[in-house]
């Protein structure tokens, strides 16, 4: 299963760690987009910023 994940809020002035985890996924200004393979650890990285992004199930 895939995701997309999209950028919906800045991470500007959020923790360093949140910070460090969107440019860890890719993401790289407002509503840019990244397709994500399903596992734990990208899974558990989405959760640390489920607050500044939304995520679709891709169909593939």
């Amino acid at each position: 299963m895939k995701y997309r994940v999209t950028l919906v809020r800045s991470p500007a002035g959020r923790l360093p760690n949140q910070r460090a985890t969107v440019k860890a996924l890719g993401l790289r200004k407002l509503h840019h987009s990244v397709v994500i393979d399903s596992n734990p650890a990208l899974l558990g990285m989405v959760k640390t910023v489920s607050h500044l992004v939304v995520v679709e199930e891709v169909k593939t």
